[in-house]
């Protein structure tokens, strides 16, 4: 059977793959979206059942579609957000397959184009979206052995407390995952303990404005690229209850045991870092830093927004930030369960091209390949800081239609220059 074929194949039909889609059906590209489960599907049954939006409905969504029955500052729910990107894709008419899985793709030698291998059938395409986002696999670093007799998930798999056995929980990872899922685990009563790595922490709302609209007028969505040394610092950020700024400080005297980042283990032994209180710290200069800029950014521009000194409390430091400790004895303290919020890890194996560092991750230039006719799409730091949420990819994607549909347009060239008369004499 002669295999399909398609200008423009995208591989993932989430958020990278949708915005994808509306930018290529707008430039006339011919293309075919292909996600192996269903539209959204992390949004439908990945992370926990309470799981909200980090940044409210007026700001994170694409731009020609607003959430229908949410208040601008609402945090919608995760099935909410399902719901809207497979209204978006209804909408856009994205040609997208459900259940359709990308097995290998390599270059058709000779001819141009990709030959790709789907759980479907084969597809002939001339160019390449890898738009599997950032969060493929979910990492669980090598630390505690299965030995141990304590159950270990990723935050990934976590939906409620309901999930866990009975006794104290350790969470490792003190982003917006872990802190989340630490503090709705201390309000159903669990002994928690929260291991808290380097991490910036934003106000969530100051001078009547959440801090994603201060990030957009300082211009810090904006930023090219991370500072040096920040670039695996994460972001401690919660939509939860309403919306709150995240504060170590306040989990503690709520019940949490913070700790350092998570080192070693050894004979039921759970050892950590001497850096809480240093990564503490710099998660409040992050804080008052930002608190600095929109001050002065109200100052300068005249801004009536009403002042807010109470923001600069800062609660009284909790023992287990004056006096760290160093290891816990799981059994001693009653843990039974392990929740790991430690990121992910990307698989491009699938794409058989020379496009890759060492370390598997893209070669790109703001999305676009050093491998000719392969992009990528919904990576971290694609263009900016906000590549990773909603509205940045819809615009990281439509760069990448604009330069697709500037290679459409090479092809589409004849090898005949225009003839131009000579001047008359």
């Amino acid at each position: 059977m002669a295999a399909e074929k398609t200008d423009t194949l995208v591989v993932g039909g989430g958020q990278a793959g949708i915005a994808m889609s509306e930018h290529l059906g707008a430039a006339g590209v011919p293309h075919l979206v292909l996600e192996k489960n269903r539209t959204a599907e992390a949004w439908r049954t990945a992370r926990w059942d309470t799981l909200v939006a980090n940044g409210p409905a007026w700001h994170d969504r694409f731009p020609n579609l607003e959430f229908e029955g949410a208040a601008p500052d609402e945090f919608v729910s995760k099935d909410r957000f399902a719901q809207y990107l497979v209204d978006y894709a209804a909408m856009i008419n994205a040609p997208i397959r459900e259940g359709v899985e990308v097995i290998e793709a390599s270059r058709l030698q000779g001819q141009g184009g990709f030959l790709v291998r789907t759980s479907q059938g084969d597809i002939e395409a001339r160019r390449i979206v890898a738009a599997t986002g950032a969060f493929q696999h979910p990492v669980i670093p090598p630390i505690v052995p299965a030995s141990a007799g304590v159950e270990q998930i990723h935050s990934f798999h976590y939906k409620n407390p309901r999930q866990l056995p009975d006794g104290a929980v350790m969470v490792v990872g003190a982003g917006s995952s872990g802190a989340q899922i630490a503090d709705e685990l201390n309000r159903a009563g669990r002994k928690v303990f929260l291991s808290v790595g380097p991490h910036d922490r934003p106000p969530r709302r100051y001078r009547g404005r959440d801090f994603v609209w201060w990030l957009g007028v300082l211009g810090l969505w904006d930023m090219a690229a991370p500072a040096p040394g920040t670039e695996h610092v994460t972001i401690a950020v919660s939509g939860a209850y309403g919306g709150r700024t995240m504060d170590f400080r306040r989990l503690a005297s709520e019940g949490v045991t913070l700790t350092g980042l998570t080192k070693g283990y050894d004979n039921g032994i759970l050892g950590f870092a001497n850096d809480l209180q240093a990564n503490v710290a710099a998660g409040d200069a992050n804080y008052h830093d930002l608190l600095d800029k929109a001050d002065a950014y109200v100052a300068r521009m005249g801004l009536d927004l009403p002042e807010e000194p109470e923001a600069r409390r800062i609660l009284p430091d909790p023992d287990c930030l004056i006096n760290p400790i160093d290891h816990i004895d799981l059994a001693k303290e009653g843990v039974a369960s392990i929740i790991w919020a430690t990121g992910f890890r990307q698989d491009f194996s699938w794409l058989k091209v020379d496009a890759f560092d060492a370390k598997g991750s893209p070669i790109h230039h703001r999305g676009l390949s050093i491998e000719p006719d392969v992009y990528f799409l919904g990576l971290p730091w694609q263009s900016r800081r906000g590549s990773s949420f909603l509205w940045g990819v819809w615009h990281d994607a439509k760069h990448i239609a604009d330069q697709i549909a500037i290679q459409r347009s090479y092809l589409q060239y004849d090898g005949q220059a225009a003839v131009v008369s000579a001047a008359a004499e």
